[in-house]
C-alpha cells in the first residue's frame, strides 16, 4: 500500500488518481497509526513553511521509524520536499532536516533587467535537467526533455551537491529535485505533468517494490 499524508496541505485526490491510472492503489492518510503497512509515502504540500512543519507534526515520529529506520521511500513534492530541508525563508520553524538545505524566495535583484521582470511565483511548464543519477529520474522519459509544472515561490538552497538530483532554470539555476537514499523530493507538481509526471511516478512504485 503506497501512502499519501493528508496533512491540510496538498491536493492528494489528484495523486492517488494518478497512480490508480498507473495501476497502483494508494490511501489517503490522515492519521499516523495508518501508516503501519505502508510500502511508500508521499508528503504533497501547498502553502505556507511554519503551517506545514505545524500540520506534519503529528507524523514525525511515526515517519522516522518508516523513512529513517525502515528505509521506506518517501517522496516529497511542491511545500512537501521543502519540508525535507532545515528550515525556509518563509518561517521560522525546522523542518525536517533529512536532507542539508534550506528553501529561500525567487531573489531576480542582482540580475539584469530583463531576469529582475520576472515574476513570483514562477509558474508553469519548465524544462527539469538531471544532475546526478537517481533511481527516480534514471530511465529515459518519453521525449528528450523532461518538463514539469511548477508553482512555487521559494526554492531549495545550499543543498550539497551529492543531494542534487536535478535543477531548473528561471532567472538562475535553481535545485528542483534532491535525494539521500530512499527519500527524494521534487519541487514541481508531477501529478500535474502529464507523462512526464506518470513516468516519475512509476519509478516510483517500482522503488516500493523492490
Amino acid at each position: 500500500m503506497l501512502a499519501i499524508l493528508d496533512y491540510g496541505m496538498g491536493n492528494c485526490g489528484s495523486i492517488k488518481n494518478m497512480l490508480r491510472y498507473l495501476g497502483t492503489e494508494a490511501e489517503i492518510v490522515n492519521h499516523p497509526d495508518r501508516l503501519e503497512g505502508a510500502k511508500g509515502i508521499i508528503l504533497p504540500g501547498v502553502g505556507s513553511y511554519d503551517h506545514g512543519v505545524k500540520y506534519l507534526e503529528q507524523f514525525k515520529d511515526v515517519l522516522e521509524v518508516k523513512v529513517l529506520d525502515e528505509g521506506v521511500p518517501f517522496l516529497g513534492i511542491c511545500l512537501g520536499m521543502q519540508l525535507l530541508l532545515e528550515r525556509s525563508e518563509e518561517g521560522h520553524l525546522a523542518g525536517l532536516g533529512w536532507i542539508k538545505g534550506a528553501a529561500r524566495r525567487f531573489d531576480f535583484s542582482a540580475m539584469h533587467c530583463d531576469e529582475q521582470r520576472l515574476v513570483v511565483p514562477h509558474m508553469g511548464w519548465n524544462e527539469v535537467r538531471p544532475v546526478n543519477q537517481s533511481k527516480l529520474m534514471s530511465q529515459e522519459a518519453p521525449d528528450s526533455a523532461d518538463r514539469f509544472y511548477f508553482v512555487h515561490s521559494f526554492h531549495a538552497d545550499n543543498v550539497p551537491s551529492e543531494n542534487q538530483m536535478a535543477v531548473c532554470h528561471y532567472g538562475y539555476d535553481f535545485t528542483c529535485a534532491i535525494n539521500d537514499k530512499n527519500i527524494y523530493g521534487v519541487q514541481f507538481h508531477p501529478e500535474k505533468s502529464h507523462k512526464f509526471g506518470k513516468h516519475l511516478f512509476k519509478n516510483f512504485i517500482e522503488l516500493t517494490q523492490c
